[in-house]
């Protein structure tokens, strides 16, 4: 590995899939940027998701907006970064078990297509003929949102971070922060880097890096379980990422098994009861996948933020610029993240 340089305009802490979006978009304007990851590129929460890109978030507008902006940049990927994401179309379901939810949704649908989102109010037949695992007698209506796909969190990371090194950006991996001066100098095990700028976009660490350049971000790491089921009886390869707007239980097909998530047991919860909360959902609302065996897939920290919405910005006295709190949605995000802080640094 190469020594580190004495001095960058900026230095990003962080090789996820908002670092590295961040460094292309700042070595593509042309900011001489460095990198530094302390394990290895997309081996944070960004290895550890669902593998989904959507647009409908709701309740959320505003990171629905951000979401659109970024899923057309990866439309677009291949010619900026050179690297195929090979986006698979499977829809994003949100179940309504409630009127109120109904009613929210309602509410909440002019401001959802004012952002650019392409979202409906479907019926429980309409929902059941997308995903034949529901109940209709469980649901009441659906919000549908066909603006979802699959896609590889890693094949984004490695394309973001090879652009950014055809840009002149250098990264480097096995390189944990451990100190920050109040003149933006960044120490490292492997040496010291004077930073005009501090991007910060570490994830789950995100507040621990801050915390070392006496900035305070209010971020409050989580735990996300991803589960799989036994293979079902009947194979739904193409099934939309479906979620329970109540409990947040969320499934798609993966490969012959079902992946599905409902974050992980609460304080003080045995895992056994956790479990059983997940297999009384389903038993609800797919009635198919009663009794079905679950297995640990696998599990990540993630960075949430107190209203499960990214924040993005700079601190009003020194030059630290962050992106964080994305609560698991950083895929959907990235690049438009990316474009923001290029923007936020590059106008001073």
């Amino acid at each position: 590995m190469s020594a580190l340089p004495a001095r960058a305009d900026a230095v990003v802490i962080g090789g996820g899939v908002i670092g590295t979006s961040a460094a292309y978009h700042l070595a593509e304007a042309g900011v001489d940027t460095v990198l530094l990851e302390r394990g290895g590129l997309g081996g944070g929460a960004s290895a550890h998701t669902a593998g989904m890109v959507r647009t409908y978030f709701p309740g959320n507008p505003a990171t629905g907006q951000r979401a659109v902006r970024s899923l057309n940049a990866y439309h677009d990927f291949a010619r900026h970064t050179g690297a195929s994401l090979g986006l698979k179309r499977l829809g994003f379901m949100a179940l309504f078990t409630e009127e109120q939810q109904i009613a929210e949704f309602e509410a909440d649908q002019q401001a959802q297509r004012a952002a650019g989102v392409r979202v409906e109010l479907i019926s429980a037949r309409e929902a059941a003929e997308l995903n034949p695992l529901i109940s209709e007698r469980a649901v009441l209506a659906a919000g549908w949102a066909p603006e979802a796909y699959h896609v590889d969190g890693l094949d984004i990371v490695r394309g973001y971070a090879a652009a950014a090194r055809n840009h002149g950006a250098r990264l480097f991996t096995h390189t944990p922060v451990t100190r920050i001066d109040d003149d933006n100098t960044v120490h490292t095990p492997q040496g010291s880097i004077k930073a005009d700028s501090i991007v910060c976009t570490a994830g789950p660490w995100s507040g621990e890096v801050a915390s070392m350049a006496s900035v305070e971000l209010p971020l409050a790491p989580r735990v996300m379980e991803m589960l799989f089921t036994d293979v079902p009886p009947s194979p739904h390869r193409d099934m939309p990422m479906t979620m329970d707007a109540a409990s947040g239980l969320r499934i798609r097909s993966w490969k012959d098994r079902i992946l599905l998530a409902m974050g992980a047991p609460k304080d003080g919860e045995a895992r056994e009861d956790w479990l059983g909360r997940i297999a009384g959902h389903l038993g609800t609302l797919f009635p198919a996948l009663d009794g079905i065996g679950l297995h640990r897939a696998w599990s990540g920290d993630f960075d949430a933020s107190p209203g499960n919405t990214a924040f993005i910005g700079e601190h009003p006295t020194r030059r630290f610029l962050y992106a964080a709190g994305f609560t698991g949605a950083g895929l959907c995000q990235a690049p438009a993240a990316g474009e923001q802080l290029r923007d936020l640094l590059i106008v001073k």
